[in-house]
This record gives C-alpha cells, structure tokens and sequence, in this order.
C-alpha cells in the first residue's frame, strides 16, 4: 500500500464571481509555494476566467496548481443592466445558482484525494459551505472558510443579523453610523435573492475547523479579533489573517517583460499625479452617469486612467445577444488624448501594476475589498463610491476608520446620478488639497506596514506560516 503519512493535499473552492475567483487563486499560488499541492475547482469558463486574469503566473509557484473543470448545469448568462435602480449584480445569480450544484463532483474530489493522503484541507469561500458539506463524512477531511471581505464588515453583518444589541462601550461610534440614515441595511445592500443564497450557506459554518482572511491584522486587528469574539458560539475556534494575498512588490521597470499601454504611459507622467478609475467587475453605469464621469474627470485637471468596461456576464466567454457599446461624449477621447491629459482603457487592465506605479496618487473606487486591499498595500488613497454588497461599509472602513480616502457619494442617493460638478470636486479634494495630502500621506504609511507585515518576522508573515504549519501538521 501507498505510504501517504507526510502528503497533505489542499482544495480550493470559489464563488465564481472575479473578486472572489482571484482571492482563492492567490491563496492556492501562496500555499502551494510552500511545496503542497492545491486543486482549484470550478467549472471550464470560470476557471479558465480566473487564470487568464491572474496576476500572479503558474511558474511563480514552485508546485503546480491542478485545475479541475466540473459540468454545471448550463446556466443564463444574461447582460448587465446599466439602468437598474440597485447596482447588485443580479444577473450573476444563475452562475451561483450552477456553482452550488457542484457538491457531487467536490465529493468525489474529496474523497479520491483522501486514499493518497495523509490530510485532505478544503479551502472553500464562506458561500460555498454547501458544496464541501461532504468533507465532514472523510475521516482526515476537514473544512476552512474563506472570508473574501473584511473583517469589519463581517463583524457589522453579525451584529446587524443579531438585533443590532449594543456593542461594547468603544464601538458605540461606529454604532450609531452604522444605524444611521444615511447607511444601508443589507437588504438594500444585496437582492432579496442573493440574501437567501447567503441564508442558505450559514448553517454549514458549523462544520468548518477555521477561518481565513484577506485582511491585514495591521489594518483590521481589532476586527478580526471582534468577528472571532461574535462568532464565537460557533465550532470555529482558529482564524488567520494572511492577507494581502496580492503580491506586494509591483516588478521594476526594468524587470518587466511587457508593459500594457497604460504602464508606459504612467512611466511618462510626474509622481502621485494620476487618479485611477475603476468600478471594478460588476458594476454597470448608465449612459448619463458615464458622461457626467467624463465631464467631471475633464474639468478636474487632473490626469487619469479610466477603465471603462461593461461589468462582467455569468459567463464572460459566452457569445450571443447584443453587446452594449459604451459611449463616451462625442471628441472626449480625442482630447484626452491630444492634451495628454489622461487615458481610457477598454481592456483588461493590470490594476496591482497601475496601484503600484509612483505616478499612481489616488484611486476612484467602488470600494470592493480586493480593491481595497491592492490600495492599501500599495499606500494609494480611496476615493470611495461604493455600489452594493460590502462595498458601502467597506468605505465607512476606509473614509471614518483608517482615515486612508474620501466619499465622493452619499449611498442613500443610489438611485439619484452623481452630477460631474461632484465628482470634479470630489477629484480635486483628494488629488489636490490639503485635506487630499494628508489622507495620502496616512495611506502611504499604512501601504508602507501593511507591505512589512509580509516580510520575515511580519504579522501577516506569521499568521500565513501558522496556517501552513497548522494544516502539516
């Protein structure tokens, strides 16, 4: 019989949604560095989705990561919809919808990998309890979870689901913001559907042996440490904040085998000089409030990167439909161009190179935590438009708490179009003013810890270590 005793296999299950895809994916690169083997799973076009967006290249890791293609049941792809009152990216749903329905297959994963090792450590993200529920039946299985936002807004997820019953004295603060007009309930937050989704994974948290974070005890100590404490009543009893998962050292210019237009534009422009903008995968903007964008980046006088994309589909492979082109005022990229004033790009762009870039001095964002986390680390200031989901208490986290960004909008006004003459100023304030410096020099500092936490003898160094040794053991 096969000797097994030292071989630990790990297996990596996503929420097939881009923030989440590429926070397993990086986690599988950083865990198989320490020479275990990892298996990523998912069906064809969302892992195929995952690798070609990854920032991180397979020969960086020094052990394989084995991807597995499961059959879903085929499932609508729908597109966007630019002009919906709520920016939850409803359309998404029949993609977790088809992801949950992979149990059978993850089970047979599990249970094939059990006979060749000596432990079998599934990584699942914290909506896919359902699909690894099997792990609990295979003797030397056993389950983590994946958080994929902060810790902060973990924490204000469970008070809010617990009757909202009165933190401890110094919370009291961030308390009554939370429970204020102008913040969201989670159910404005997400669709009534998704709430059920997310119902329907909760009571498979009892089976999990642990729980991961993309977060920085530098920059979420304390509420890591508040999530732990609220959770406690659960199995749960181990958490380890490894983040940021990215890589936090951006390639120097002479080491790069080959730059995006964009990189060699910022290459030509002065330090701290360009805002970047970006409302990541999901969102879709209307024509209206696309142009007011444009206008209001045109009048700030500042120089920017402007990366306008339609939001990503269910299937980003899939053909058929029409395609929404999106428009941009008649002459605006031309004279962008012409003065050189900034640059619009329709691709995928490389956003941790972008964020890294010393010319690099601020960052247009809707606030998604893997945003987030690729900003801090880099030390670049938010300016924080959150959409849905977490993204409106990860900017309270950003704008009132680290005091590392400002707000450009006021969430209780979703349904309203944000005029240029906002977002001009809104650019102004935080590129060039005083209040805009001193957010910056704070992000900088944070960036510049968060960054030494990776480092040998660094927190975020020790917990990912402990992790590891844990899981070896």
């Amino acid at each position: 019989m096969k000797d097994v005793s030292g071989s630990v296999v790990v297996i990596m299950v996503p929420l097939p949604a881009q923030g989440h895809l590429n926070q397993l994916l990086e986690l599988a690169y950083l865990v198989a560095s320490h020479g275990i083997p990892v298996h990523y799973v998912g069906c064809a076009s969302h892992n195929r989705q995952a690798k070609l967006r990854s920032h991180i290249p397979p020969s960086s890791s020094s052990c394989d990561v084995c991807f597995h293609n499961f059959p879903t049941p085929p499932f609508l792809s729908p597109a966007p919809n630019p002009n919906s009152t709520y920016k939850f990216p409803s359309h998404l749903q029949p993609a977790f919808d088809a992801a949950s329905l992979l149990r059978g297959p993850v089970a047979s994963l599990i249970r094939s990998l059990s006979l060749e090792s000596r432990r079998v450590v599934v990584v699942h993200d914290s909506l896919m309890g359902s699909v690894v529920q099997d792990a609990a039946l295979v003797p030397n299985a056993e389950n983590y979870v994946f958080h994929s936002v902060s810790a902060f807004a973990l924490y204000w997820y469970t008070w809010e689901a617990t009757g909202r019953v009165l933190p401890r004295e110094e919370e009291v603060d961030i308390a009554e913001l939370l429970s204020s007009k102008g913040f969201p309930s989670l159910q404005v937050s997400f669709s009534n559907e998704f709430l059920k989704f997310i119902a329907s994974q909760h009571d498979f948290k009892k089976l999990s042996s642990g729980s991961i974070y993309n977060t920085c005890r530098v920059v979420e100590d304390r509420y890591v440490d508040l999530f732990a404490s609220a959770t406690s009543n659960c199995i749960t009893t181990k958490h380890w904040a490894i983040g940021p998962l990215n890589t936090v050292k951006v390639p120097e210019k002479s080491s790069r085998r080959s730059a995006h237009v964009c990189i060699k534009w910022l290459d030509k422009q002065a330090p701290s000089s360009v805002i970047y903008v970006s409302f990541g995968t999901t969102t879709a903007l209307s024509d209206e409030q696309i142009r007011e964008i444009a206008i209001g980046l045109e009048r700030s006088g500042q120089k920017f990167i402007w990366v306008l994309r339609e939001a990503d589909k269910a299937d980003i492979f899939s053909g058929g439909g029409v395609t929404r082109k999106i428009e941009l005022p008649q002459g605006f990229e031309e004279t962008v161009e012409a003065r050189d004033s900034g640059m619009v790009v329709r691709d995928w762009a490389p956003q941790l190179e972008i964020l890294g870039h010393p010319a690099t001095g601020g960052f247009l964002s809707h606030c998604g935590w893997n945003s987030c986390m690729e900003s801090i680390s880099m030390g670049v200031p938010i300016l924080a438009w959150p959409m849905h989901s977490d993204q409106p208490r990860n900017a309270v986290l950003i704008t009132r708490v680290l005091k590392i960004g400002l707000i450009v909008k006021d969430w209780m006004s979703q349904d309203e179009v944000v005029e240029s003459s906002t977002i001009q100023g809104a650019v102004k304030a935080l590129m060039a003013s005083e209040e805009g410096e001193e957010t910056r020099k704070t992000a900088a500092e944070l960036g510049a810890a968060v960054r030494g936490s990776m480092d040998e003898g660094g927190v975020s160094r020790a917990e990912l270590d402990s992790f590891i040794t844990h899981i070896s053991r």
